[in-house]
């Protein structure tokens, strides 16, 4: 998928530069100095286009289903997150993904059920998400259970390629625009949790019918859609009457590009808030706050600086999350949701 797609974001990240950027006759410092940010620039929005073709989210410890089908019903009553995230603010055409995450139990807690929707836009492209999770939960003992499960969907993705400028005007990619085409994905997960710990192995997308998106950009593109690896695991250990730390990982791999990790350290304090802090291998420093309004309801905060060489265009990454949970009778309520 590289050709067309990089094609686009160089022409949408140069079309940005110029209003940056303007060199004076007979200089060639300014055009030196543009071409060096050019390179820069696609760079990050070409990762970046490849990236948000699955949720990228710094809170991704408390919203599992995004990652996971397998995650569906692990809580035994029916949980409900919304989040929204700008990344890149002030960079024009940064991503922004707005997500809404809704599952819970059946058959006794044997399956569970959930639905998500995935609203994601970066540059000229948009992309609606929207999937139902299965899983089948087994019960390994008393304290822990394995669930398998399957993710299946429908994207409605559009792209405005005729808003790019670009220097071959007979090339076919940019000719018309891509609108509301629907893609269908299928995706698994496994999932191992208890109540203090977990890891899990996904891949939202193994298989996504995205031949008509892929012959509207031209025939450079074999599949617009890649599958992404995502393994992730974290553990709670009580520090004594006051304070738990929960560390966990996410790593991330996609075919053809540098596997990538977010490792994150949680302390919680009095069963009430979460301080944390991260690390995004090549990205980004993360901080976070979520607070444990009632048993029910949890809101939370995360802020990303960039440590790539776009920090200097940027002034980071916004997210905030509100969970909502239903069905937890109070009197059971022994411990606070760790994850």
């Amino acid at each position: 998928m590289a050709n067309a797609h990089c094609k686009a974001m160089w022409t949408y990240a140069d079309s940005h530069l110029r209003k940056m950027i303007t060199p004076n006759k007979g200089t060639t410092h300014m055009m030196h100095l543009r071409t060096i940010i050019l390179v820069v620039l696609v760079t990050a929005f070409g990762s970046a286009s490849n990236a948000q073709q699955e949720v990228m989210v710094s809170q991704y410890m408390f919203n599992g289903l995004f990652l996971n089908p397998a995650y569906a019903g692990s809580h035994g009553y029916l949980s409900s997150s919304l989040l929204h995230r700008a990344q890149w603010v002030q960079m024009e055409g940064a991503p922004r993904t707005s997500m809404l995450a809704l599952d819970g139990t059946v058959m006794n807690g044997k399956m569970g059920l959930g639905f998500s929707m995935v609203h994601d836009q970066i540059g000229v492209s948009r992309d609606l998400d929207m999937a139902g999770h299965y899983a089948y939960h087994l019960k390994i003992n008393d304290e822990s259970r394995l669930s398998f499960g399957l993710r299946a969907g429908l994207s409605v993705y559009s792209a405005r390629l005729t808003d790019l400028l670009y220097w071959d005007t007979s090339d076919q990619v940019f000719q018309s625009d891509i609108k509301n085409q629907a893609v269908g994905k299928f995706g698994f997960g496994v999932y191992w949790y208890d109540r203090s710990a977990f890891i899990g192995l996904s891949v939202p997308t193994i298989y996504a019918a995205d031949g008509k998106v892929s012959t509207d950009v031209g025939s450079a593109l074999d599949h617009y859609f890649t599958q992404h690896f995502y393994l992730h695991a974290g553990k709670v250990w009580p520090l004594n009457e006051v304070f738990d730390i929960k560390p966990s990982v996410l790593v991330k791999y996609m075919p053809n590009a540098p596997v990538q990790a977010d490792v994150n350290c949680n302390l919680l304090y009095k069963e009430r808030i979460w301080f944390g802090a991260g690390y995004r291998t090549g990205d980004a420093i993360v901080a976070m706050v979520e607070y444990q309004v009632t048993p029910q309801m949890r809101i939370g905060y995360a802020y990303d600086m960039n440590t790539s060489r776009l920090r200097t265009y940027n002034t980071g990454s916004h997210e905030i999350m509100l969970g909502m949970d239903f069905g937890r009778e109070l009197v059971k309520i022994k411990t606070p949701r760790y994850f």
